[in-house]
């Protein structure tokens, strides 16, 4: 935010006096729209040859901005611009300064009328967390500035004085030595007398003049001095602020991206700093010099030897403080990925923060990547020594185009370089111990360049370490490698080893790197690993939210957070909300033990939901449409006191990926007159309430081919979506609308429609079906096979649920739809009467005498699977 935009958030009192203050010398409508320029000008140290083409850099300035202002709206904008370069070029052209400095006095105005307003209204105009730090930041910028310049001033002004006692200190000497040789025998004139009288006279007076002058010299040397101490110590505090905390924030807002979290620190804000210390460091390094410099040229009656010391000390200082800077700001703007496969082309933007106001684009740098492993990276943050970070480290792959050219932008003043044809060609792996994959092993690419400052008084040698990456060269290896990546980027910590975190690192050398001296018991020790390798539910589960809500767009609430937690934990968890916070996850918890009864493991199965929900169920999900997170048991207790063709939707528990439907079928009883017996085949029966079906899951293959939604209007037995919506009013947008056009080359398009086997329920009457006028069948788009149920001397088999179900069916239901029976179990009908009796019911011959019936129900009685 500019000085202007932050001067229009002033009280309306302070307004007046900033509209005052600028009046008819300075119309404020130039001030408004040449803010970005006049700071920019103003705010520079500007010399007087500088200032003396300030009037026609700002009527040029003004034009330019003139003719920019197409809109009719701006007409009388453009005009009074355009009066106001007229009369700043007829006013101002012969004496620039006098505009220069009455702009610099409005802008300290300005200055110190926001300082007042931030100190009495703190929160004056809403300002974000994030402006107010802009705002003391810019504050602290200008204050140094400020004292810069004095320091320019004073040194100029001590210089001058140099030189007069130079010259004075020159013509004392003169006079002495003319004095001494009139004292010689033989040598005085005939006016002797007067004449040594005279220079007598004047030596004493130069004497007296060149005492006073060293008495300032030295005192303003002395004073000097101190300020640049205070200049340097002041860029050494904002400079710590810039790059460790507000460019270390930007860095770990940038890794939480990778996680899905948003980005609040704004990198171009950052460089505006860095550039305002990059030119006021360069600026303190040249006045350090420059006293230097004059000291050691002075007369010896001038110098001050421990002032040299300070010199020299600070000189050392003022220029670590520069190359700290410059190492410090070459980031990666835009990471590459960080789960790589290779054969795959990825992208990178490097940028060089201060590049723009070094000048450093006057010779673009050229920058080179290559791929190190962790090792690697260890090794070159401990290398303290210049010859240790010359050293080239070992590469562990081959990356190709991995070299370029940094190039310099003047529209946003941005030195960078985009790799965009990256591709890793090989990998050499490093050695596996224990239980580690390929998809544990972490990688980093290094960025490296070199680039000389100050027409090369300074070289500088950079580098950076990107993100953790996985290598993967096959995408089922994909999960895995996120969830390396993920627990990377949720729970490393700033300033780590390479690429140290929780059950990551190596915790014995962690424990023994931060305990004390001495002997320490193996309990604690113990203890201290155990933290070391596990983090809070609290922190996974926070990282989980944000990492599905960032892909779906839509929240996980509480109930399935503590769906989650119950999943990782293998078990219920009747906790409160404090106790469950606190307890600890491990990484082989979190991606190593498969689930119960499962061959795949938590973060396997969650990586899965997100990644159907992202793909094909983000706006049902968005819509709360989805119940999603819910166990089977809960989900049946639910529907169960539902009314028939109430469903629900949820996750699978068994298939990665997969989504089913639970819908409640009702109570299906035999159509006799005696009603206590029923069929028992096909559906779960929850106690005291309705059958509960469900169908075999949907993954990313069935969601490609129909949506959900479609499937959902395939089912006429699906009326109300849980708890009592119905249908249509929910999914009819995301329904698909029939296209009845026929295709160019003359064929009419097919389509695919969901069906359940007939002996679910009576045929549809399609009530439902995109064409009123449909009165056939649909095709079916994909057969399930099923059966009723293994017959007698079967029990403890698999009874070939439909979805993994059971349904009880009725008489009747069985008769309707007998030609779907797995005639296969016959077979173990031995009795002849058996046999015809179901052959019967093949041929739907119900005509069947009352013996024959209770036959058949004397056989339904004694079936093994029929409820007690």
């Amino acid at each position: 935010m500019s000085l202007w935009a932050k001067a229009q958030l002033l009280p309306q009192e302070s307004l007046l006096k900033v509209q005052a203050m600028y009046g008819d010398h300075f119309p404020i409508e130039v001030r408004h729209c040449l803010a970005t320029w006049i700071e920019s000008k103003l705010w520079a140290n500007a010399t007087k040859e500088q200032q003396a083409h300030f009037v026609d850099q700002l009527v040029q300035e003004i034009h330019r901005q003139a003719e920019s202002l197409t809109n009719q709206e701006m007409f009388i904008t453009k005009m009074k611009l355009l009066d106001a370069a007229n009369n700043f070029h007829a006013k101002y052209s012969h004496n620039p300064q006098e505009l220069y400095m009455y702009l610099h006095r409005c802008l300290n105005t300005e200055m110190e009328l926001i300082q007042v307003m931030l100190q009495d209204y703190p929160y004056a105009g809403q300002a974000s967390p994030a402006e107010r730090k802009y705002s003391e930041l810019l504050t602290g910028l200008h204050t140094v500035r400020q004292s810069v310049n004095i320091v320019s001033e004073e040194i100029r002004t001590m210089q001058a004085n140099t030189e007069k006692f130079s010259i004075e200190y020159h013509e004392c000497v003169k006079h002495k030595s003319h004095l001494s040789y009139l004292q010689q025998p033989g040598q005085r004139p005939q006016d002797g007398i007067e004449l040594e009288s005279c220079l007598r006279l004047h030596i004493e007076k130069l004497e007296t003049k060149l005492n006073t002058l060293v008495i300032h010299i030295r005192h303003a040397q002395v004073g000097i001095v101190d300020r640049l101490k205070q200049i340097i110590a002041s860029l050494r505090e904002l400079q710590s602020q810039v790059l460790d905390v507000e460019l270390i924030r930007w860095k770990r807002e940038q890794q939480l991206s990778g996680n899905g979290v948003p980005m609040h620190s704004n990198l171009n804000t950052i460089q505006e700093w860095c550039e305002n210390l990059a030119e006021l460091i360069w600026l303190t390094r040249q006045q350090v010099n420059n006293m230097a410099r004059i000291n050691s040229k002075s007369q010896v009656e001038l110098n001050q030897p421990h002032l040299m010391e300070m010199l020299d000390d600070m000189s050392k200082q003022v220029t670590s403080l520069l190359s700290t800077l410059v190492t410090s700001t070459f980031v990666i703007e835009k990471q590459p990925p960080q789960v790589m496969k290779t054969n795959t082309r990825f992208t990178a933007t490097v940028r060089l923060l201060v590049g723009g106001q070094l000048n450093v684009h006057m010779t673009p740098p050229r920058v080179n990547v290559v791929i190190i492993s962790e090792q690697q990276a260890q090794l070159l943050l401990k290398s303290e020594s210049p010859q240790g970070r010359s050293k080239q480290p070992v590469e562990c792959g081959d990356i190709l185009n991995n070299t370029g050219c940094m190039e310099y932008q003047p529209n946003t003043k941005q030195l960078s370089v985009s790799f965009r044809n990256m591709q890793l060609r090989k990998i050499k792996r490093a050695e596996k111990k224990g239980t580690e994959s390929v998809m544990d092993e972490k990688l980093t690419l290094l960025f490296q360049s070199e680039f000389n400052v100050g027409g090369g008084e300074l070289v500088f040698h950079v580098w950076t370490l990107s993100l953790p990456v996985v290598v993967i060269v096959h995408g089922n290896q994909e999960p895995h490698g996120w969830a390396t990546v993920t627990w990377d980027n949720a729970f490393s910590s700033p300033g780590r080893v390479p690429f140290a975190v929780p059950d990551k690192a190596h915790p014995q050398e962690n424990v023994d790197s931060h305990i004390d001296q001495g002997v320490r018991s193996v309990k604690t020790k113990l203890q201290m690993r155990y933290q070391l390798s596990h983090v809070s539910w609290n922190q996974l589960a926070e990282t989980l939210s944000i990492k599905f809500s960032s892909a779906t767009g839509g929240d996980l609430s509480e109930d399935n957070l503590r769906f989650l937690a119950e999943k990782i934990f293998r078990t219920s968890l009747p906790m409160g909300t404090h106790e469950l916070n606190s307890m600890l996850v491990s990484w082989t918890q979190f991606c190593k033990d498969a689930l119960p009864d499962r061959s795949f493991t938590f973060w396997e199965w969650f990586y899965m939901v997100v990644k159907v929900t992202r793909d094909y169920l983000r706006t049902l999900w968005c819509d709360r449409l989805i119940m999603g997170f819910i166990q089977k048991k809960q989900a049946e207790e639910m529907l169960a006191k539902c009314p028939p063709g109430t469903f629900l939707l949820r996750f699978s528990d068994s298939e990665l990926g997969g989504i089913t439907i639970a819908w409640t079928g009702g109570e299906l009883m035999m159509n006799n007159s005696d009603p206590g017996h029923s069929f028992y085949g096909l559906g779960d029966v929850v106690e005291d309430g309705n059958e509960v079906f469900s169908l075999q899951p949907f993954t990313s293959r069935d969601l490609v081919l129909r949506s959900l939604a479609d499937r959902l209007l395939d089912l006429p037995q699906l009326q109300l979506l849980y708890p009592n919506i119905p249908k249509d009013d929910v999914f009819s947008k995301f329904y698909t609308k029939p296209e009845n056009e026929v295709l160019k080359n003359g064929y009419v398009k097919p389509g695919l429609v969901t069906t359940l086997p007939s002996y679910i329920s009576p045929p549809p009457t399609y009530a439902h079906s995109p064409d009123s006028q449909r009165n056939t069948p649909s095709v079916q788009s994909r057969y399930v096979p099923v059966s009723l149920g293994p017959g007698p001397g079967a029990r403890g088999r698999n009874r070939g649920p439909i979805c993994g179900t059971v349904m009880r069916v009725s008489l009747r239901t069985v008769s309707e739809q007998c030609t779907d029976w797995n005639f296969t179990q016959q077979q173990q009908y031995e009795d002849p009467s058996m046999k015809w009796i179901l052959l019967l019911i093949r041929k739907r011959d119900w005509n069947i005498q009352s013996e024959e019936t209770k036959l058949l129900r004397l056989i339904l009685e004694i079936d093994p699977f029929m409820p007690s």
